[in-house]
């Protein structure tokens, strides 16, 4: 018998394991989104059924309360990230940040005295997103070797979609429950209360698991060698500048999903139709964010960003052109939106984290959410009127600028080996 030594054998691969933080910041991202999209699929319809005498006007108020929510809140994320490094904390802001988002949802119970309240309930609930979002992304980043950056991303937005999907499935179920068989929509602001006092419960449990990570800012010398934070954009790195130039482009024609939503009911399809497409969209990202994350890991940000783009680019064109006798397509569409999510979302983050100074990670992340939060504002209220223009403009719009944006990344960025 040949007895072979097992030093001369060819050495096993190590099993890449995530780290403790990457894990229990998947597990919190996983309970807010189980939270939020419960609620997010129904938000067009409340305010529809809100403003049942002026039904002219909820395409427009629509681009309002999502473009000031998500806008307006985003210009705090690069403070939130340099307060993050200058005070060298990562938890204790997104554990403010995320309790800030759960809290923020009674607002809601409000809303039939006028739409005003939902904007409330949004714009602090993008507030606390505001707050958390940089330091998270940094307690993340610093928890990973630099080579596994974008399976770390990858794995966090997997949970996030993941917890999205189980919201939203519990949304679909409360839907069809609660239908009225005759209007095929919801009863009464019951049932939307009904909705939102259940989604505060796992809001709140996944606060709890960030008391549980560790922190990862490295605590500098004292003294005046000490190094600061860079607020001066000029002074980043050419390409992740003309990066930040790009996301903004795109940013301008990607307005908010309630018009995807929107526009499938527009095409003829019952509200429990399209959240079950919505769910679609929420496996889809799941299944593949993961995968592609650390598929960006081996050969690279930037060409799995532009292919992800184009995707969207196709996708958007095609909801503009879709027609209510070819709606049937948009059970296509959904998961291709949600493979353009997968190939782009976590990639984007593990890109900025690839280039941003050491001791600025956190204000970086922080410009990339906060130059996409300036965008939102224009890219929602100009999707509303294009919507009362025509209900295909919007979509038409977005893929022309997600089309320019590959164009700016392949001409304009240069990715380090």
């Amino acid at each position: 018998m040949n007895y072979m030594n097992r030093k001369n054998e060819p050495a096993q691969p190590e099993k890449i394991r995530y780290d403790r933080n990457v894990i229990l910041t998947g597990f919190t991202s996983f309970f807010t989104d189980v939270s939020s999209e419960m609620i997010y699929p129904l938000i067009q319809a409340f305010v529809a059924m809100i403003m049942a005498a002026q039904k002219a006007l909820l395409g427009p108020v629509l681009g309002v309360i999502e473009g000031i929510a998500e806008s307006t809140a985003s210009l705090i994320k690069v403070f939130a990230g340099y307060y993050s490094d200058r005070i060298e904390k990562r938890k204790a802001p997104a554990i403010a940040g995320y309790s800030l988002s759960a809290v923020s949802k009674a607002l809601l119970f409000a809303a039939s005295a006028g739409w005003a309240f939902v904007l409330l309930s949004r714009f602090f609930d993008r507030v606390g997103k505001g707050i958390r979002t940089a330091p998270r992304d940094a307690l993340i980043s610093e928890s990973m070797p630099k080579e596994l950056q974008g399976k770390a991303f990858g794995f966090q937005r997997a949970m996030d979609f993941a917890g999205a999907f189980l919201g939203t499935v519990v949304c679909y179920f409360v839907v069809v429950h609660f239908m009225d068989p005759m209007t095929q929509s919801i009863r009464d602001l019951d049932t939307f209360y009904l909705l939102f006092l259940i989604s505060i419960v796992p809001a709140f449990i996944g606060v709890v698991f960030l008391f549980f990570t560790r922190e990862t800012a490295k605590t500098a010398p004292a003294g005046n060698g000490k190094p600061r934070p860079n607020l001066d954009i000029r002074k980043y790195d050419k390409n992740l500048r003309i990066f930040f130039i790009a996301q903004l482009i795109f940013t301008l024609g990607n307005s908010s999903n309630q018009f995807l939503l929107l526009r499938s009911m527009d095409l003829g399809h019952l509200l429990s139709t399209v959240i079950l497409m919505y769910i679609i969209f929420n496996f889809t990202t799941t299944a593949l964010s993961s995968a592609f994350g650390s598929l960006s890991d081996r050969i690279g940000r930037k060409k799995l960003l532009m292919a992800g783009y184009l995707l969207y680019a196709a996708v958007y064109i095609a909801f503009g052109f879709i027609s209510p006798s070819s709606s049937y397509l948009l059970w296509i569409f959904w998961p291709l939106y949600g493979l353009y999510y997968a190939m782009t979302e976590g990639v984007e983050k593990a890109f900025v984290a690839d280039i941003a100074p050491e001791n600025s990670r956190a204000t970086a992340l922080g410009f990339y959410h906060t130059i996409i939060g300036i965008g939102l504002l224009p890219a929602s209220v100009v999707a509303g009127l294009l919507f009362k223009a025509h209900p295909g403009l919007p979509f038409i719009f977005g893929g022309s600028l997600a089309v320019l944006t590959v164009l700016v990344l392949g001409i304009g960025v240069r990715e380090k080996a």
